[in-house]
């Protein structure tokens, strides 16, 4: 009885996380066209006519650019709270209503063998959510897009096997780089994206005796690099005698290779 895993992509260009138990096979957003998606699929083993939900966490289109599609080629329900229903509604086209559900913000629903947890974030987004999967024991967490993690957040991810992190930007990157000061503003704010650092700063607040694998997610194209992320997240930790390597380890998401099909 295993949970199995893939960061399909994972960046501002289009994000996609697929995991399976035994008895199920979710995906979570699907900001990728059909097309790149299910050559994402194809490089883990899996294809897309497999899945039993897609789930949402909200509704930009990093998220949910190939959601429709996807969802009326396969006959995919499709679980989004009403907040971001509401919000992509245009965006994904008309999806029949025999596959749309809710899935409130704090709220656990069982798929088959795996249960699986809402909390909310804090993002520029209409109720933006992220997830805990629960199976057998095992726990792993699913956080990007949010401006900070809050006493609250970390309550409900702590103490994960696997957890997949934002760590967005670097902030002198960010702050010398080309984009406009409003975009700056918003990226920095707690609406935003959480940088390195801050990764770095609320990893160590949850990371527990049972923590394996972190990945870095949803890195920056224009303002930061894998080796920065990975340097700048380790170097916290070991400040707070957290020592890469010994029990956990960290790993890199890309925005166009899916990585390996791992275990939780």
């Amino acid at each position: 009885m295993t949970m199995r895993f893939s960061v399909l992509a994972s960046g501002s260009t289009g994000n996609a996380f697929y995991i399976e138990t035994d008895r199920q096979r979710l995906l979570v957003d699907a900001g990728l066209s059909g097309k790149q998606l299910e050559e994402l699929f194809a490089e883990i083993g899996r294809h897309p006519r497999q899945l039993d939900a897609l789930l949402v966490t909200h509704e930009h289109s990093d998220h949910i650019k190939g959601l429709g599609v996807l969802a009326r080629k396969y006959r995919l329900p499709v679980y989004a709270n009403e907040k971001t229903w509401r919000a992509m509604e245009q965006a994904v086209g008309d999806i029949p209503p025999e596959q749309k559900f809710v899935f409130p913000l704090g709220a656990v629903r069982t798929f088959g063998d795996v249960d699986v947890e809402s909390f909310g974030v804090s993002h520029d987004a209409a109720e933006p959510m992220f997830y805990v999967f629960h199976y057998e024991g095992k726990k792993l967490v699913l956080l990007t897009d949010t401006g900070y993690v809050s006493e609250r957040m970390k309550k409900t991810i702590e103490n994960a096997d696997v957890f997949v992190f934002e760590s967005n930007h670097d902030v002198g990157m960010l702050r010398m780089g080309r984009y406009p000061w409003s975009v700056k503003r918003r990226i920095l704010s707690d609406i935003g994206h959480i940088s390195n650092e801050e990764a770095g700063l609320a990893l160590a607040d949850v990371i527990g005796d049972r923590t394996k694998q972190i990945y870095l997610a949803h890195l920056s194209q224009d303002n930061n690099m894998k080796e920065l992320a990975r340097m700048t997240v380790a170097q916290v930790l070991e400040q707070k005698g957290l020592a890469v390597g010994a029990r956990f380890h960290l790993y890199d998401t890309d925005p166009r290779r899916a990585t390996a099909l791992a275990y939780v």
